[in-house]
């Protein structure tokens, strides 16, 4: 266990085995728990880092909304500290965001991406016409604006205030489906066929805009399939690294 000053962050860190570098980017609203199995399984072979990002588990909050390009940065900027280079990400649905955005910046060796987002999903009228409504009520009326915001928003919105609440916004705006035909990097996705958070919709589009990526489906399973079934998961990574 570990901590570094990264970007004026104090971050969280830990760092095990040996060999060419692993790191492990948890989902939103995650910490390193989620991930260190497969830490403690990669750990005999490969240098593995499994981090909190700025606002999660033990890292502080960044200093303002960050912006997923911001989180690679940081990213980077630890990867930096850490004197690691040209690593293998594997990601959990935010963390993919992160992966894909540092892997359009910076060499990568492979990344495995599970859960993934960073699709937009196309609103219907009816969405975009509150989404309007909405801006117009914060000029016109912020306090009701703001109320009318914290019970139409998602969970992990309501979940979040202050600057993650800015955090969050910018994030889930941000549509990465234009980056994928120029990342080249061999990618592995697996998704759960019954994800209702990034539909496998979104890993069979990326699969056909990423130019070196395959797809896995785990049959029956959703969001978390990497986790619930940690040992299948493990076993396509020893087959993919």
């Amino acid at each position: 266990m570990a901590y570094a000053t990264i970007h004026g962050i104090h971050s969280y860190y830990t760092i095990q085995g040996q060999g060419d570098p692993i790191i492990l980017l948890h989902g939103w609203g995650q910490n390193t728990t989620m991930m260190q199995f497969i830490a403690d399984h990669l750990s005999n072979r490969y240098t593995v880092v499994n981090l909190d990002f700025p606002g999660f588990g033990n890292s502080d909050e960044p200093p303002v909304a960050y912006s997923v390009d911001d989180y690679a940065d940081w990213l980077n900027s630890l990867l930096d500290h850490l004197g690691l280079t040209n690593p293998i990400l594997i990601g959990h649905s935010f963390g993919c965001r992160v992966a894909l955005v540092y892997a359009s910046k910076w060499p990568v060796k492979k990344m495995v991406l599970t859960g993934a987002a960073g699709i937009r999903e196309k609103q219907s009228l009816m969405v975009q016409t509150k989404t309007k409504l909405y801006k117009i009520g914060k000029k016109v009326a912020p306090k009701l604006a703001a109320e009318y915001a914290k019970k139409a928003g998602s969970s992990d919105y309501q979940n979040t205030s202050g600057v993650m609440r800015g955090t969050f916004v910018k994030v889930v705006n941000q549509d990465l489906k234009p980056l994928l035909p120029s990342i080249n990097v061999e990618t592995l996705l697996v998704f759960g066929d019954q994800d209702d958070q990034t539909p496998l919709w979104m890993g069979e589009t990326m699969e056909k805009l990423m130019p070196n990526a395959g797809l896995a489906v785990f049959k029956g399973q959703g969001h978390y399939a990497y986790f619930i079934e940690g040992a299948r998961f493990l076993r396509v990574l020893d087959a993919f690294v």
